[in-house]
């Protein structure tokens, strides 16, 4: 079975929050603002990072609270993608922006699944 989540490698929103913050490494790493820089490359590894260990704590409780952390995380890096590019340190991260858009409804969507679990088992 190919869809078969076993480990949090296996789930999209990771995978996809990964390749976002790999993005965000190349966009600013020659950037000499080194706290902007610091900051939002932060952010950008806290997706993945809370996406995994609420995975790996092995309880819808914990995991639905750590995917809340990272789509929070998800949203501080969507607002500092738009302050970077207002302020003119970077051009077009539009793509970037729609990418913390999509992938922060996708985790919504596993908050909203996780929690409906969590209901059921009341």
């Amino acid at each position: 079975m190919e869809n078969k989540i076993e480990k949090f490698e296996d789930l999209k929103i990771w995978q996809d929050s990964v390749t976002i913050a790999v993005n965000i490494y190349a966009l600013f790493k020659k950037s000499k603002d080194f706290g902007f820089r610091d900051q939002i490359q932060r952010s950008s590894v806290s997706v993945p990072s809370n996406i995994a260990e609420g995975y790996d704590r092995q309880t819808n409780n914990e995991f639905i609270r750590f995917l809340r952390i990272a789509k929070a995380s998800c949203a501080e890096l969507r607002t500092q993608l738009i302050i970077a590019q207002r302020v003119g340190m970077v051009e077009d991260v539009a793509d970037l922006i729609e990418k913390t858009i999509s992938l922060s409804a996708m985790i919504q969507k596993l908050i909203t699944y996780r929690d409906g679990l969590r209901e059921k088992k009341r």
